[in-house]
């Protein structure tokens, strides 16, 4: 059957979003007026999408073993649920709150 089928930036961000959630040391994501959807953004160019998922980290986490799991576990997700894998994940620690 002839015919294309898309995803919408929307449904990525909620799956990037869902999956940097499930990483220990998450506390949860910054959301942002600035062209954010609750915390993530996703951009696209030439065909190519990038994901940024802005976190809130525990206390005392690892940051950059943080990150790298977000990275991997984010850009898996997405190739698993949505079957596309983003050209780059980017993570931005924008707080770091007590350990609940």
């Amino acid at each position: 059957m002839p015919g294309n089928a898309s995803i919408s930036s929307e449904v990525l961000a909620r799956y990037a979003a869902d999956a940097a959630r499930e990483i220990d040391g998450v506390r949860g994501l910054v959301a942002s007026q600035l062209h954010r959807h609750r915390g993530v953004r996703v951009s696209g160019e030439n065909g190519s999408v990038t994901i940024e998922v802005h976190l809130d980290v525990d206390w005392g986490a690892r940051l950059p073993a943080v990150g790298s799991e977000v990275q991997r576990h984010v850009l898996d997700y997405l190739e698993r649920m949505a079957g596309s894998r983003p050209a780059a994940v980017n993570v931005v620690i924008d707080s770091i709150g007590p350990v609940e």
